[in-house]
């Protein structure tokens, strides 16, 4: 299993995977995020990511207003900075996204330690699916994604999950 709370893997991943860790090493996206804990998740680490995905950077805060001012001083530099607050799934969360070379970079802060996030348990469970499932069902989930599905609800339509998919997805027993 790939520990995705260091970001080595993406060294010896494919191009992309390695490009990524070229410039969050380059410009010290994670090192300047340490003390939030910061992972990478979503579609790139786990090779089912389309034209167009982002890097999805998620962050523990303790003070959301200290995590917002910290964001601020640290990216609000790199082209098409923004910032805002948000109720998601009934917690406090705070998105900012930005331009670091060809990359689109989202970082996503809760309250909640990073591993007990969703979007790192989902990214798990997915990755675990994919290894269990092989090649053509990475590839149908990628034509999916790029039909304008989702990551979540492409794997629950292949997998046959009924209910909400991201729910369904953090109780899918591999």
């Amino acid at each position: 299993m790939t520990d995705f709370t260091k970001i080595a893997y993406l060294k010896n991943g494919n191009l992309k995977q390695k490009r990524a860790f070229e410039v969050l090493t380059h410009y010290k996206v994670l090192e300047n995020l340490a003390e939030f804990d910061a992972l990478i998740t979503g579609t790139i680490p786990i090779n089912i990511d389309i034209d167009g995905s982002d890097l999805d950077i998620i962050c523990y805060w303790k003070n959301k207003t200290y995590f917002i001012e910290k964001v601020k001083l640290l990216f609000q530099k790199y082209n098409g900075f923004w910032i805002k607050e948000n109720i998601i799934n009934a917690q406090e969360s705070v998105v900012a996204s930005f331009r670091l070379d060809e990359f689109e970079i989202e970082i996503f802060g809760q309250n909640i330690p990073t591993q007990n996030q969703n979007a790192y348990k989902h990214m798990v469970v997915e990755a675990k699916i994919l290894r269990s499932k092989g090649e053509n069902f990475r590839v149908e989930i990628i034509k999916l994604k790029q039909n304008g599905h989702k990551t979540e609800p492409a794997f629950a339509l292949l997998l046959g999950l009924k209910g909400n998919p991201y729910e369904e997805l953090l109780s899918y027993e591999v």
